[in-house]
C-alpha cells in the first residue's frame, strides 16, 4: 500500500511554530534550509518497517535530487517522489481542462497526507484519500499510523 505526503507545512515546517528534527550540521544546513517537522523520520521508518510504501507528492517544483538528498541525511529514501515537474508531464501531460495539483490515485497512492482544503475536496471530488494534518499537533504521527493502519485493513491499495 501506497502512502504519499505533501511537503510544505506537512514535513517541512517553520521551527518558529513547530517542534522540528535536530536541524543538519554546517554546511549541509546551509545547503538544506527546511527543517522537518519533529516525528518525520520515526514515522517513515515505521510505515516502512510495516511494508507500506511511502512517496513525496509534492505541488514544489524542488528537484527529486534535492528532495532525496535533504532527507538521505536523516537516514529517509522515498520509494518514489512526484514534484510539480513530474506531475505535470505524467498527469496533467496535454490535456486542456486542468486537473487538481495534486492527483494520488493516478499513481494508485491510497492515502495522501497534505494541509490544504483544497486537496482534501478535490479527494472528495477526484476520490482519493486525503488525511489532514495543518497545525502543530503532538498526536500527529498517531494519527497518520493509525488512518494507514485503518485504510489498510479496509483493503484498499
Amino acid at each position: 500500500m501506497r502512502i504519499s505526503f505533501d511537503l510544505d507545512e506537512v514535513l517541512f515546517v517553520d521551527p518558529h511554530t513547530y517542534r522540528t528534527e535536530k536541524e543538519l550540521r554546517f554546511p549541509l544546513n546551509k545547503v538544506y534550509r527546511e527543517r522537518l517537522r519533529e516525528g518525520t523520520v520515526r514515522l517513515i521508518h515505521q510505515l516502512q518497517i510495516e511494508g507500506f510504501e511511502v512517496w513525496v507528492y509534492t505541488s514544489s517544483f524542488r528537484p527529486q535530487a534535492y528532495i532525496q538528498g535533504l532527507f538521505r541525511h536523516y537516514g529517509v529514501h522515498f520509494d518514489q517522489i512526484v514534484n510539480a515537474e513530474r506531475h505535470l508531464k505524467e498527469v496533467q501531460r496535454d490535456r486542456l481542462q486542468p486537473l487538481p495539483q495534486k492527483l494520488p490515485n493516478h499513481y494508485h497512492i491510497a492515502l495522501h497526507i497534505d494541509d490544504e482544503d483544497v486537496v482534501v475536496q478535490n479527494g472528495r471530488i477526484y476520490g482519493f484519500e486525503v488525511l489532514q494534518i495543518d497545525e502543530p499537533d503532538d498526536e500527529w504521527v498517531e494519527k497518520v499510523l493509525t488512518a494507514a493502519r485503518r485504510i489498510r485493513s479496509r483493503g484498499i491499495s
